[in-house]
């Protein structure tokens, strides 16, 4: 007996230890609470659901093979992976059905086994990310079912309301999606807005292309579950359609990757110029003001030397997220290569320009970055210098000329002492010079309120 209690004795001390251990704890404390609480509550909503249904055999029968559906879309998405952590899947298509067609319960379990197939066929993620996601989609299809269910009291009785049955049927259904939409978009957000509050959430969850997948997802659901409550195995003739529809999916991830950075997530240096080209010819051509920045990180060598290069990467994006943050939704951000970035500003008169660029330059200077893997979290500061070109209205000029001028004023940047703005005006013959040593000054094209200095360029 003694022996038994020693062998508990120690075994409990090391479970202990690993708990502790779990990545979850690592999150803030305010996104470990929500994250624990979602949790919780689906296997509450689980347990209560659990009481309350009545098992048959035509149930277990349909959730089998829609969950076989399932299974056979997980290996679909097999070789395409989850890039960045994420999986773009078309699950909605054989959830919902389940949602709609069976007790509460069965929408509540669904997303578990597919998530725990994902994990171990696709990609093996941090445990606490998938029980998460099972439990927050589980609520969602769990939250839909009621929905549906708790309506459909709403649906005409008798023989001659067939036709107006299935126009109350087919409108409790798009509620009970809405439903879950909402719900299956809220929690996400929550989630990465506790894990980066710098998160462009308009980006993450509200692209148009976003916005359509979802909207095709939801629709091919909806069909499928029409076809699925008349005749089951339309499931399996449905197969090859949900496929098509997964590969949509993945053309369009394929483009955005085609257009971005992948280390920042901005638009990369061809896709940039190519975006930035059409802007200056429409500005030419509106007479319309606009202008453009280079940004370049200021001995970004000395970083990458001294914490190493993948905290230089985790700089990359800490400036990334801030532009982000700062810029209007149709700046054009993109990475030039290296510790280089370009910024296209339509509608942006030269003094516009200069203070968009001097919040930038004071954004990135004012960040202190968690160098990750030093210890005791030591920080990273760094500064960048930023060159600026004005093309003001009714100029004619080209986006390589613009380009050099920009270039050329980050040059003086640089010359000048570092962690500064300089600008050119293409049309004016104006530059000016902004940053934390230059104070403010009158601007000499009569813009009295403008924070920087502004001087007649001299061979500029």
């Amino acid at each position: 007996m003694s022996g038994a209690l020693m062998r508990v004795t120690r075994l409990v001390p090391w479970r202990a230890s690993a708990i502790r251990n779990w990545p979850i704890w690592t999150l803030p404390r305010w996104l470990t609470i929500y994250v624990l609480a979602v949790i919780v509550a689906d296997l509450a909503a689980i347990a209560v659901a659990a009481q309350a249904t009545t098992f048959s055999a035509h149930n277990l029968a349909l959730f089998g093979l829609l969950l076989g559906c399932t299974a056979a879309a997980v290996e679909m998405t097999k070789k395409a992976g989850e890039q960045g952590g994420i999986m773009t899947d078309v699950q909605s298509v054989w959830e919902l059905p389940v949602a709609i067609l069976l007790p509460p319960f069965y929408a509540l379990v669904i997303p578990i086994a597919r998530v725990s197939l994902s994990q171990w066929r696709v990609r093996r993620a941090p445990v606490y990310r998938r029980v998460f996601t099972a439990a927050m989609t589980g609520l969602c299809y769990g939250a839909a079912s009621v929905t549906f269910h708790g309506l459909s009291g709403l649906m005409p009785r008798g023989p001659d309301g067939a036709l107006s049955r299935g126009t109350v049927w087919t409108l409790l259904v798009i509620v009970a999606v809405l439903v879950k939409w909402v719900l299956n978009t809220a929690f996400p957000i929550v989630a990465v807005k506790g894990s980066d509050r710098t998160a462009n959430i308009r980006k993450a969850f509200f692209t148009s292309d976003a916005i359509y997948n979802d909207v095709a997802e939801n629709c091919a659901a909806i069909l499928v579950t029409f076809a699925v409550a008349g005749i089951p195995l339309l499931a399996l003739v449905a197969l090859p359609v949900v496929g098509l529809l997964q590969r949509s999916h993945s053309h369009v991830k394929l483009v955005s990757d085609a257009r971005s950075d992948s280390k920042t997530g901005l638009l990369n240096a061809a896709t940039w110029e190519r975006e930035s080209a059409a802007e200056v010819a429409r500005a030419v051509r509106t007479e319309s003001p606009l202008a453009i920045a280079m940004l370049d990180i200021d001995k970004f060598k000395v970083v990458n030397d001294t914490y190493g290069h993948l905290v230089g990467d985790q700089v990359l994006k800490e400036i990334a997220n801030t532009l982000n943050t700062l810029l209007r939704d149709y700046d054009l951000a993109g990475r030039f290569g290296g510790e280089e970035f370009a910024l296209l500003l339509p509608q942006t008169r030269a003094v516009d320009a200069l203070r968009i660029a001097e919040r930038v330059r004071a954004n990135i200077a004012s960040l202190s970055i968690i160098a990750a893997g030093t210890t005791g979290g030591e920080r990273v500061q760094v500064t960048v210098s930023i060159g600026v070109a004005a093309l003001d209205s009714g100029s004619k000029r080209e986006l390589s000329e613009l380009l050099a001028a920009a270039d050329a004023a980050l040059y003086r940047a640089k010359a000048g002492g570092r962690d500064q703005v300089q600008m050119i005006s293409t049309t004016r013959g104006l530059s000016a010079v902004s940053g934390p040593g230059t104070g403010a000054g009158r601007d000499a094209s009569d813009h009295p309120d403008t924070p920087s200095v502004f001087r007649r360029a001299q061979g500029s």
